[in-house]
């Protein structure tokens, strides 16, 4: 895909893994902060960061969300997560492929 006319295509410099442990998360609940990650992504991309919601899985056994995010740093990470309303316990750089 091309940008705009009058934008540069950034991509993001790496990858994170991003951890959230949940005691009773429910498909539905993660069905919506996925939303709502996904959404504030696409809202900084607008707002020109480089940041995508590469792939996210729940854990039902475990109580988890993992969500793998490409960005250019765990600060934007953060700033999503933020902007989303989830919770973060770990962010760690990650090989996706």
């Amino acid at each position: 895909m091309s940008p705009a006319p009058g934008r540069t295509a950034v991509r993001p410099a790496q990858s994170f893994l991003v951890e959230h442990y949940r005691p009773g998360i429910t498909a539905g609940a993660y069905r919506d902060a996925t939303a709502r990650i996904r959404a504030s992504a696409a809202a900084m991309r607008r707002d020109g960061s480089p940041i995508r919601c590469v792939h996210a899985t729940l854990v039902p056994e475990d109580e988890a969300m993992l969500a793998v995010i490409d960005a250019a740093s765990s600060t934007l990470v953060e700033q999503l997560f933020a902007r989303a309303g989830v919770r973060v316990d770990r962010i760690v750089t990650a090989l996706a492929h």
